[in-house]
């Protein structure tokens, strides 16, 4: 899955970043240099709020939210209470970020939600993925040793810290738990509950234990 088959780049900030590189996950050591070079550079509708925070003038953050530097909210996202950004975070335009959401070294696109319950790190979503209730990103193996990406071809990434890479349009059920290393094409759909490693194919459907299926 490269980042030419997952990511419609025009709807992210991170559009010449992310060209840079073939498969997705490749990024995730540079997003908070990244971020760092561009808050600088954005237009006036982007007030620092503090050091190295970045927040569009349409965007809505509630007050008892934590924006860690650094991070950048496009326009008119929504940063629902108690959200927790760590930092390294670049969220694009009409987001959600959640109750009791934690992100961390993240690349959301335009038009992601994460609204409830979600820990995201070490992940890139792309333009209108949504993660149900309660969904989150694994992002270290229990045995610490470095993520391997487990599909027709396995791939070793180097990265101790890899959560999951989900492509435009993916839909992730509610309480699911994508294992390190998890890369899901654009247009799948994955059930509540599920447990889901390895790569996923574009256009799936991740059933009850684990069964892939083709969309129809």
């Amino acid at each position: 899955m490269e980042i030419k088959d997952m990511y419609d780049l025009d709807h992210t900030l991170a559009k010449s970043y992310l060209s840079q590189f073939t498969y997705p996950w490749e990024a995730l050591k540079g997003i908070k240099d990244f971020i760092l070079e561009l808050g600088p550079t954005l237009s006036s509708e982007y007030k620092e709020v503090s050091e190295h925070v970045w927040v569009h003038e349409s965007a809505t953050v509630a007050p008892t939210a934590y924006l860690g530097a650094p991070c950048i909210i496009g326009p008119r996202t929504e940063v629902r209470h108690c959200a927790f950004i760590r930092s390294s975070a670049l969220v694009g335009a009409d987001c959600v970020v959640g109750n009791s959401v934690e992100l961390k070294n993240v690349i959301l696109f335009d038009h992601v939600q994460t609204p409830h319950y979600n820990y995201v790190g070490d992940s890139i979503l792309g333009y209108y993925s949504h993660m149900g209730a309660g969904s989150i990103t694994s992002n270290v193996k229990s045995d610490k040793t470095l993520v391997v990406v487990h599909g027709p071809k396995n791939i070793e990434t180097g990265l101790k810290k890899f959560g999951a890479m989900l492509g435009d349009h993916v839909e992730v059920g509610c309480n699911s738990v994508l294992n390190p290393g998890t890369v899901i094409g654009p247009d799948s759909n994955i059930y509540p509950v599920s447990c889901v490693r390895g790569v996923i194919p574009s256009h799936s459907i991740v059933k009850t234990g684990g069964v892939i299926v083709a969309k129809r």
